[in-house]
């Protein structure tokens, strides 16, 4: 099977072609437009392999996504393409909406174009699989879990714009039959995640000497997925899940920002304990929270374990050992963010500043 990947160079997206690459017999199109979040070095190994191909093509460009599709006749499309950092869709949204949303658009229009082209057989076969978030559903009380039935109430620019996308994509099923499956997901953590990210950020920031800086009181909660716990899952949901259903894919992992960042200050301490500087949980300092800041997030993936067998194989304590590890391995890659102009500066604090329009 042939299957085009929007947003392959993404975090998500590189784990995703990784695993396929690695884990199945799948040929794979990666189409990215390479803004700042992407990095091809990600693909690692699976950008040699003969089935893998790149092309460099934005989503919002309607005739070079049906030149892709025309050229390279997938069986299938797993779309993650998207802007993803709350923080910046708080700077700026006009990104946001226009990826997200009329990127979005242009996809499902090319893909059921495309998809009314096909004979019997390969029309049967062919699905397409948005990737969304959790963060659609709002922000939970003390108690309850995101289920597939919650309803949607987006707090920010991002969720706002996930949420419209995950809209459209119903839509183009009901209305126009296109075989879609949609999943959201809780927050993922892992190897090559652009730093201005939390668990990034902080165990950069801790290796350096640097505050590390907690939204509020830290008392947010966030259920936390291990990358490659979630690019297994999307396989399994593109591959054998419903058509029309929604699957919510979460690691399990409740636990407050505060209690997080403790953590990776104790595993780093473990793992690359610096005598000069002593403890590194007495970096820890509360900033100003964000705006609008949703205050739990919590996923119920019944759905995923029970009709599509999936397990997560992270538990949280060993994702962040991983991942910790990980970034002690490849101080290059930490540097090469830094020199490209992003040092860990806080975003999201809503000034004046709007971003062009593409």
């Amino acid at each position: 099977m042939k299957i085009l990947v929007t947003g392959g160079a993404g975090f998500i997206g590189s784990a995703l072609i990784r695993h396929l690459i690695r884990e199945t017999g799948h040929e794979v199109v990666n189409i990215d437009t390479l803004t700042y979040a992407a990095n091809p070095d990600a693909l690692e190994n699976a950008a040699d392999d003969p089935r893998y191909v790149f092309e460099h093509v934005d989503i919002c460009n309607g005739d070079a996504v049906r030149r892709v599709l025309a050229t390279h006749q997938p069986d299938g499309i797993i779309h993650l393409a998207a802007e993803s950092h709350v923080d910046r869709s708080i700077d700026g949204p006009d990104d946001f909406i226009q990826t997200n949303i009329v990127g979005t658009f242009n996809l499902l229009e090319a893909a059921r174009a495309y998809y009314e082209e096909l004979d019997g057989q390969r029309k049967a076969r062919f699905r397409f699989h948005h990737v969304s978030t959790d963060e659609v559903y709002g922000s939970l009380g003390a108690d309850g879990l995101f289920t597939e039935e919650t309803p949607y109430a987006p707090n920010s620019p991002y969720s706002a714009s996930k949420a419209s996308s995950d809209h459209l994509v119903r839509a183009w099923q009901h209305t126009y039959n296109l075989p879609t499956v949609l999943s959201n997901c809780s927050n993922n953590y892992g190897p090559w995640q652009f730093p201005e990210k939390l668990i990034p950020l902080m165990i950069l920031n801790a290796l350096r000497g640097r505050a590390l800086p907690v939204y509020g009181d830290g008392q947010n909660v966030r259920d936390w997925l291990y990358v490659e716990d979630h690019a297994n899952a999307l396989q399994q949901v593109f591959e054998h899940g419903r058509i029309g259903e929604r699957y919510n894919i979460g690691g399990r992992n409740e636990v407050t920002n505060l209690d997080l960042v403790h953590t990776l200050c104790a595993t780093l301490d473990e793992l690359a304990p610096d005598p000069e500087l002593g403890a590194r949980e007495q970096l820890i300092t509360f900033v100003e929270d964000r705006k609008g800041h949703d205050r739990r997030y919590a996923i119920d993936a019944t759905k995923m374990v029970g009709e599509l067998n999936w397990q997560p194989q992270q538990t949280l304590e060993t994702g962040l050992q991983r991942t910790v590890q990980w970034y002690l391995d490849n101080p290059h890659w930490a540097a090469s963010i830094r020199n490209a102009g992003y040092d860990g500066q806080r975003l999201g604090l809503a000034s004046s500043h709007r971003a062009a329009p593409r």
